[in-house]
């Protein structure tokens, strides 16, 4: 018995056709679709057709208002409210800037007053016709600003006090190293009076870090370069005076830190230059000169004051027992994540802090 196969018959593709209007709704039903949309939104807006008269306006804005529709529908935009939207700057940016994503207007709001509206209009094209309309929605951002102005006050208030504060900072260091170098001078122990000195000393480079800050806001970026030359200029200034042929020099990258960072490298500089000078160059007479360098690199920063006097000795250089300075650089390099090196040769010493990978090549002055 044989099978028989019946052939298959060719697939026909059909296709799906919906019923009139089954899934689009009608002309009318999508205006009233959309008139609904434009009434639930809740920013104050206005259907505006290619003259600027209104077609329609939501139920925000009439509430915003006080308006009823009958009194807005088919005017002339500028014409609403007795002519609060009468704005030359307005008129020239909807004639002209459309899309406007941002206009700010003061306009008059029956019984809140005077308030700072934003405004932001979008043209419509209707594929139906070559009719153009303007959606134009209008929100109330006096609070906003209002709340601005008051962040600026508090600001501003803010930085008053801070500089006050400054010159209180910078008025009583002053009085306080007056009245060390006036102990200094009384005082016959002469360990006593070399305590002194160096506390004195350190006053007057805290005052030297404050005042070249002084200008700086919290969290401010600082260039670094112009800063380390002006600290090495008030250090010479207040540290070497006119007697001694000795010269502070500084050599920076182009780089900018924030203020809190500055704050440290600034103390560390002058905790260095004091070091240097108390130890590098003993006699008065002796010629010198201190190199303040920051170099910068993909990989890190590098800090180096070095100095080309006679170099520490090995009771400074143990360390085993640092002394003052040393602590605190050790404690300043710490909240930079920098690594302190010394390095002590016939050209003089060099003290390093390395943030990063960069290699220990220290320069002596030159």
């Amino acid at each position: 018995m044989k099978t028989q196969f019946q052939p298959v018959p060719p697939f026909r593709a059909h296709k799906l056709v919906a019923p009139a209007n089954r899934y689009f709704p009608k002309l009318d039903e999508a205006r009233a679709l959309a008139e609904a949309i434009v009434e639930t939104i809740r920013e104050p807006l206005l259907v505006l057709d290619e003259e600027l008269r209104v077609i329609t306006a939501n139920r925000s804005f009439r509430r915003m208002f006080k308006v009823d529709r009958r009194e807005v529908q088919g005017r002339p935009f500028y014409a609403l409210g007795g002519g609060r939207w009468n704005i030359p700057e307005l008129r020239f940016l909807l004639a002209n800037v459309l899309p406007m994503d941002v206009c700010e207007v003061e306009a008059d709001v029956p019984g809140n007053g005077r308030r700072t509206m934003q405004l932001n209009a979008r043209e419509l094209f209707h594929e139906c016709n070559d009719r153009a309309l303007v959606l134009l929605t209008i929100e109330d951002i006096s609070e906003r600003r209002a709340d601005e102005r008051q962040i600026a006050e508090l600001l501003h208030q803010k930085e008053t006090l801070l500089e006050e504060m400054r010159h209180r900072i910078a008025n009583s260091l002053q009085i306080i190293a007056s009245i060390l170098l006036m102990k200094a001078r009384a005082v016959q122990s002469e360990e006593a009076r070399s305590h002194l000195k160096d506390t004195h000393q350190r006053i007057m480079s805290v005052a030297a870090v404050q005042q070249q800050l002084g200008i700086a806001r919290h969290g401010e970026q600082i260039e670094l370069a112009p800063y380390l030359s002006r600290l090495c200029e008030t250090l010479a200034a207040s540290l070497i005076g006119v007697s001694r042929p000795l010269s502070i020099r500084a050599q920076a990258d182009e780089a900018k830190v924030p203020s809190a960072a500055a704050v440290s490298i600034g103390l560390i500089v002058t905790e260095l230059v004091i070091n240097a000078l108390k130890h590098a160059f003993v006699a008065d007479a002796a010629a010198g000169l201190i190199v303040v360098t920051h170099e910068v690199a993909e990989s890190g920063w590098r800090l180096t004051v070095s100095d080309d006097g006679i170099g520490k000795s090995e009771d400074h250089m143990d360390e085993a027992s640092p002394g003052l300075g040393t602590g605190i650089v050790e404690a300043l390099a710490k909240q930079l994540e920098g690594r302190v090196k010394i390095s002590k040769g016939s050209g003089g010493t060099s003290v390093s802090i390395t943030h990063g990978m960069m290699s220990f090549r220290l320069p002596h002055a030159a």
